[in-house]
């Protein structure tokens, strides 16, 4: 179903606010996790694991499942819709793929914070994990350029069911047109009949689907 104009910008303005908000979300969890890997300051370290924790549970989080919730109403309330259409469908996977992925690196991200939070010390046993944060949040920031390139420059090709229902809407659009043409042969007055013709459009039909509601 197709929104209304109003609605459908209201709906990707929230898509697109949400993106964004994932994206910088991000960017910043990622200074986070370089700073607390280079630096020689073991309360910088600790603070930085702290602060890393609550930013992945509290904004990037929650960003990244309102940019999935946001990108699937406002494709179905597009003509793009959720799966005629490649960059959509590979937009979508990419996207619920890299939620997953974030909510299994949320482990290590716990373990850096709960060791902040006990001990006083980082010991070089954590390095990997510290490591393992940069790399990641460097990963997601190229999947989230990705997800923003396919939404700028929509790459062409449809679905097979895209393609279906295409074909699906141009058999309604020539049978009305079929039945339009029949209309005007049926009443088109006689030769010299003071009878002036009616004049029929595509409003006065009713389509298969309007006559089953």
């Amino acid at each position: 179903m197709i929104m209304a104009p109003g609605l459908r910008k209201f709906a990707l303005t929230a898509h697109v606010t949400c993106s964004i908000g994932w994206f910088g979300a991000v960017a910043a969890f990622q200074a986070l996790a370089i700073a607390g890997l280079i630096s020689q300051d073991r309360e910088m370290v600790r603070a930085t694991s702290l602060t890393m924790e609550v930013t992945t549970w509290f904004v990037i989080v929650p960003f990244a499942f309102a940019s999935l919730l946001s990108g699937i109403v406002s494709s179905l309330g597009t003509k793009w819709g959720l799966i005629q259409y490649y960059w959509v469908l590979v937009k979508l996977l990419i996207t619920i793929v890299a939620t997953i992925i974030l909510l299994v690196h949320t482990q290590p991200i716990d373990l850096l914070a709960e060791v902040a939070v006990k001990t006083t010390a980082f010991s070089a046993d954590f390095r990997r994990e510290q490591i393992q944060m940069v790399v990641a949040s460097s990963a997601a920031l190229i999947v989230l350029l990705v997800l923003t390139t396919l939404s700028v420059y929509k790459p062409r090709g449809m679905t097979r069911y895209g393609l279906h229902q295409l074909r699906e809407q141009r058999q309604e659009v020539a049978t009305v047109g079929a039945a339009m043409s029949k209309l005007h042969e049926i009443v088109q007055p006689p030769e010299g009949s003071k009878i002036q013709p009616t004049n029929f459009t595509e409003d006065d039909l009713v389509t298969p689907k309007e006559a089953l509601q």
